[in-house]
């Protein structure tokens, strides 16, 4: 099957712009169509399942392993899966919503919440991101429709204005610290509600953002491609996961180096 042509521009609405700059989230409507992404998702499961490493049962799974299934790269497995994580398309919208003038990838990654699979804790993703801006941004689209009882995200609104709220990597301690601190600030609990295949969700790297279990017997699948603006600099690599991260995403770069390893290719300019 021929990758479907994600090359045109998509028109962000004035509100969505305002909306994303306010609550650092926002929802877009028909990104791309039902027939693109059709067209994509088989070769994206197929990637997706061919880069598992979580095999075992959920019930022998911590907090972290029972959330989600987490696969990463799926555009270097076939032409398909480089097509949609490519597109220019969303990586025009991520500039639009960002306000810059072109996005490099930083990765994508396959998130699929099994049938009764557990609750995704509170977190912030840029917690883990060696970036030296706040220019970073997510985009999440459903291969599938999904219902809210199926686990979809909710947003803490304007939790990004602060940036980090801690050391708080994903588990238990991240949903209680950070549910705290939702309730201490008075951050509305913002949930996206149900989603056709085509809508995308957006999210600053800076937004806390946690999800319930998945309460149906259906597999829930979603792509993500995380973006950041064209310029950025190495962050320091002051905590064991950043560094992680820049040593599988960021390959060869230091900290104040141009974030532009071989995996970080511009996706969008103008």
């Amino acid at each position: 099957m021929s990758a479907p042509d994600f090359s045109s521009r998509f028109s962000v609405s004035p509100d969505d712009l305002a909306s994303y700059r306010e609550h650092g989230h926002v929802i877009v409507r028909g990104l791309a169509s039902a027939g693109e992404v059709a067209a994509c998702r088989p070769a994206l499961v197929e990637a997706g399942e061919a880069g598992r490493f979580e095999r075992r049962p959920l019930q022998e799974r911590d907090t972290y392993g029972k959330a989600f299934l987490q696969m990463f790269n799926l555009w270097r497995h076939s032409e398909l899966a480089k097509a949609f994580v490519f597109a220019r398309r969303f990586a025009q919208v991520a500039a639009d919503l960002m306000g810059v003038s072109g996005v490099r990838l930083y990765h994508d990654q396959a998130l699929f919440k099994e049938p009764r699979g557990g609750a995704t804790p509170w977190h912030q993703d840029q917690f883990y991101w060696p970036l030296d801006t706040d220019k970073t941004i997510t985009l999440w689209m459903p291969l599938m429709p999904v219902a809210p009882e199926m686990g979809l995200m909710t947003f803490a609104s304007g939790s990004h204005r602060g940036g980090s709220c801690g050391d708080f990597a994903i588990g238990d301690e991240s949903q209680r610290e950070l549910d705290r601190i939702v309730d201490e600030h008075g951050f509305d609990r913002s949930p996206t509600g149900p989603l056709a295949p085509g809508d995308a969700s957006f999210h600053s790297g800076w937004t806390l953002h946690s999800a319930p279990p998945n309460e149906t017997d259906v597999m829930r699948e979603a792509m993500t491609v995380i973006y950041f603006a064209d310029g950025t600099k190495v962050g320091e690599l002051d905590h064991p996961n950043r560094r992680f991260d820049r040593d599988v995403w960021l390959r060869g770069c230091e900290p104040g180096d141009l974030a532009a390893g071989p995996l970080n290719p511009v996706l969008y300019s103008r």
